[in-house]
């Protein structure tokens, strides 16, 4: 294996806070021989992007975002400009309030990839692990609309995981082969869809595997705070129900992470 095989990509978009416990999580839990950071900054103009040009040990890249419609192709568009730079054999995208917490998350996931040289991208769908009576009731909510949604003209393809609603590697942790994102010149924003999701089908339409770990298994290693950029910037859209809940989630992710701690700790910087 070469020395630093994985490229990270981190967009940032207005989320200092989040942004340096992510990085120093990875800086504390991850040999520093494994692996390369490029953050992307989406003109954040604010605190955040000062500390993203005080880090010598990440390449940073700042885009100028007037030309895009909205903030979900910011997103993919940041990690095609990442990905055009990388040149490490593995990519792997993850989002501001993407947690490691576990000193063989990069390895774990190494490991996944590579059971197979078929195997093209490994991660997840949602990283959430919602208890026994949460799922069931998931799965009740799911039966129901497989009866409901044809008979109200929305069809089988209108539910997750059917037709154009298909899973796909989200982007808030996701390792890839970089050749073959550069063989087929894959890209994030293909489509102007959410990022990762046509590339997700273009590489299984060529033929190569794309692994889903179980959340009850990545959770060990890595955790997502989920819409964390949307909640604390809430002019990109969020309601006031949803960022009302989303703080409460960000709130249960950083205990769960030690962020004070982690925040005092200005080292992880060096």
């Amino acid at each position: 294996m070469p020395s630093k095989p994985v490229t990270i990509l981190v967009p940032n978009y207005k989320t200092l806070e989040l942004t340096k416990i992510c990085l120093r999580l990875i800086r504390k839990h991850t040999p520093q021989d494994a692996y390369k950071i490029i953050a992307i900054d989406n003109a954040s103009n604010d605190a955040s992007v000062e500390y993203l040009r005080s880090l010598p040990w990440i390449t940073l890249l700042e885009r100028d975002i007037s030309d895009d419609p909205r903030p979900g192709l910011s997103h993919s568009r940041a990690l095609d400009l990442a990905l055009a730079q990388t040149d490490t054999p593995y990519v792997l995208s993850i989002h501001t309030d993407t947690f490691v917490h576990h000193p063989q998350w990069l390895s774990y996931l190494l490991t996944q990839i590579e059971k197979s040289p078929d195997i093209a991208g490994v991660g997840s769908w949602k990283l959430e692990h919602k208890p026994w009576l949460k799922r069931v009731a998931k799965n009740i909510e799911y039966a129901i609309q497989s009866v409901v949604f044809p008979l109200i003209g929305k069809g089988v393809g209108q539910l997750e995981g059917k037709g154009d609603n298909y899973y796909y590697l989200r982007s808030h942790c996701a390792l890839y082969r970089t050749d073959l994102l550069k063989k087929y010149q894959l890209s994030f924003a293909e489509g102007a869809d959410t990022a990762g999701k046509v590339l997700h089908k273009r590489l299984e339409d060529n033929g190569h595997k794309m692994v889903f770990i179980p959340s009850a298994s990545l959770i060990k290693y890595v955790y997502h705070v989920n819409h964390a950029t949307m909640v604390l910037n809430p002019e990109l859209g969020s309601g006031k129900r949803s960022v009302s809940t989303g703080n409460k989630r960000i709130e249960y992710m950083l205990n769960a992470v030690d962020a004070h701690s982690i925040l005092a700790n200005d080292r992880l910087d060096q």
